[in-house]
Parts: C-alpha cells; sequence; structure tokens
C-alpha cells in the first residue's frame, strides 16, 4: 500500500476520532431546539418617555411591561403605586433629574444593542432546553433603576438591570461605596451579563436551594451542582466567570485546592451546621478570612469545593444525566461517588 495514502488514511481517522470524542464530550446537540428569544429594551423605551406627556405615554409602556412595570415603578425606583395616578408627578421629578439624565446617557452609550448578550443567552438557554423541554423561558427586560437591584427576577420575567454591568471603570460606582463594595462593583462589566442572568434563572427557577438544608457540605454539594449546570449550559464561558472571581483568585483556589479540602476535614467542618461558623465559606467577600496569606485567599471556598466534588462525582459516574445529577439530594451519597481527593 501506498505510504503517502495510508498516513492520509490514518490522519481521516484521527481527526474523526477526535471530532466524535468531542461532540460525545459535549452530547449536546442544540440545532433543532427553536427559540427566539430577544432582550426588550424597557431602559431605551423609559429613556424616550416625554415628562409633559406621560399621562398618554405610560399607559401602553405598563401594559406592555407587566407585571415588571408595576415591580420597577413600586419597589426600584420608589415612584409609588401605579394604581394611583398621582404618581405622574414623580416620575416627572424622576426624568427630570440631572443623575438619572446622566445615568441614561452612560446606559446609552454603552449598550447601543444587545446583539452579543442576545446571541449568547439564547444558546445558553437553548442547551436548559436541551434538558427540560418544557420548561418556559422568562422574558429577558433591560432596565436601568438608579442601582437598585442587577438581575431581579419575577413572574414571568427576568430583569437586567443595565446600570450595574456598566464596565468595572464607570465612574458611577465609587460613589456607591461602602454600600456596594469595589470587590462587587468589578464584576459590573457587560461580559457578566449572561453569567449572572443564568445564575439567577438557574438558583431562583430552575433549582432553588432546598429549605432543608443544614450542614457545610450540603450547602457545597448543592452550589456545586448550580456551578456544574451552569458550567454544561455555557461551555465557553471561563470558570473565573461563572463563579466570579478574579483571575488571581481562580488560580489561587486551583494552586490550593488540596489544601482547602484538606482544612474542611481537619476542623470538621463537613457537618457543621452552625451557620455563623460556616458563612464565611459561602458568602461574597474579598477573600476568606483566616485562610491563606496577606489576605490572597479566594472567597467561597465552600462553593468552590462543592463544584469540584461535583466535578468528579460525573467524570468517575459518566451515565448519570444532568437531570438526574440536579434531581439528587443525597449529598453524601455524591460524595461519596466522587472519590474527591485532590492532590
Amino acid at each position: 500500500m501506498n505510504f503517502k495514502n495510508t498516513r492520509q488514511i490514518y490522519l481521516f481517522f484521527f481527526i474523526a476520532l477526535f471530532l466524535c470524542n468531542c461532540q460525545n464530550k459535549q452530547g449536546i446537540d442544540t440545532s433543532q431546539i427553536k427559540l427566539d428569544l430577544k432582550i426588550e429594551r424597557f431602559d431605551q423605551e423609559l429613556s424616550a418617555l416625554k415628562a409633559s406627556d406621560l399621562t398618554s405615554e405610560i399607559p401602553p409602556l405598563e401594559k406592555k411591561y407587566t407585571p415588571f412595570y408595576s415591580d420597577f415603578i413600586e419597589g426600584m425606583v420608589n415612584a409609588g403605586s401605579n394604581s394611583d395616578t398621582g404618581y405622574y408627578a414623580n416620575m416627572r421629578l424622576i426624568l427630570q433629574n440631572k443623575d438619572f439624565n446622566e445615568l441614561k446617557t452612560e446606559v446609552s452609550r454603552t449598550f447601543k444593542d444587545m446583539n452579543q448578550e442576545e446571541e449568547a443567552l439564547t444558546n445558553a438557554f437553548k442547551r436548559v432546553k436541551y434538558f427540560y423541554p418544557q420548561k418556559k423561558i422568562p422574558q429577558l427586560i433591560s432596565f436601568f433603576s438608579g442601582f437598585a437591584v442587577q438581575v431581579p427576577i419575577g413572574e414571568n420575567y427576568i430583569g437586567i438591570g443595565l446600570d450595574m454591568f456598566l464596565g468595572a471603570q464607570s465612574k458611577f460606582y465609587p460613589a456607591l461605596r461602602p454600600g456596594i463594595p469595589q470587590y462587587i462593583s468589578r464584576r459590573f462589566t457587560p461580559e457578566n451579563i449572561t453569567p449572572r442572568v443564568m445564575e439567577t434563572f438557574v438558583r431562583e427557577d430552575l433549582f432553588p436551594e432546598p429549605r432543608l438544608q443544614h450542614n457545610l457540605l450540603e450547602r457545597m454539594i448543592y452550589n456545586g451542582k448550580v456551578f456544574y449546570f451552569m458550567q454544561t449550559i455555557m461551555p465557553d464561558t471561563p470558570d473565573s466567570l461563572l463563579i466570579n472571581y478574579t483571575s488571581e483568585q481562580q488560580q489561587w483556589a486551583e494552586k490550593y485546592e488540596s489544601g482547602i479540602w484538606g482544612y474542611f476535614l481537619e476542623n470538621n467542618l463537613l457537618y457543621e451546621s452552625d451557620y455563623m461558623k460556616i458563612q464565611k465559606f459561602l458568602t461574597e467577600a474579598p477573600f476568606t478570612p483566616g485562610i491563606g496569606d496577606g489576605n490572597q485567599s479566594a472567597p467561597k471556598l465552600a462553593l468552590y469545593s462543592g463544584w469540584q466534588i461535583v466535578k468528579s462525582y460525573m467524570e468517575r459516574n459518566p451515565k448519570i444525566s444532568i437531570p438526574a445529577l440536579m434531581k439528587d439530594e443525597d449529598y453524601q451519597s455524591i460524595l461519596n461517588k466522587s472519590h474527591y481527593k485532590p492532590k
């Protein structure tokens, strides 16, 4: 046989095998899933309102965005109840406010369109539909509220507070401290829109945290499943963006993964149910107090470890489906079958 032809055959074989393995590894084909997802630009429609014409312009806006509109008016900008026409006077004050108009200009300049976000969110929600075909996808509504809330979720909608995604260097954020510290506002970037929307949807709609969770292990595994699912529906998103770490924090967690796990074991923390003793491993912070040198440690270390446990579990049990994983609340069994022993 001709060597050249043989080499080409082998090359073709290995390429085909590689592509096959990649497809099997991902195992998700969304090409047949139809999803017409659009971000409704309430922020633009709000910006277009004329203070002199509110009685004619607000009713159709209210009708279009019910029930989000009442949540926005009453809960976010505190303009009063929209059942009382007296709130029009409050809306006029808001629309004529200097700070409101500066923020409106910045939001408009930063988000001329949201095509990129629509594409990313469409891909993520298609993957949700792959696993849960009957799941209703919420309406996505962009807005700005003077930094009241970033990603609210309500009846059949998820809001995207664009004023809290302007970019870490936005001139507005330093003025928010100490109410919103820098380690939080650094995440207020456009690239965070898709992961934060999807995290809200996963945590609040798809898989709300069980009320019966008591000890650290249960909280670790629950959060680990959340991040594993997010990674599955957003496979091209860096781990650091999914868990909201800086690149340095991500590197620190990866470097000291074994030490983190050892700390939990040595201090008998896995079955600790006193929240005051375990909250520092679960909540947002610039670092984890008492771990690492010079405040360089990553925060939320229980969430990070839980994620690694779930990864190990799924790697060792490839026949388990995503829906089966997410439904399983036998956290001890997941830990046991993960054989998690970081080196």
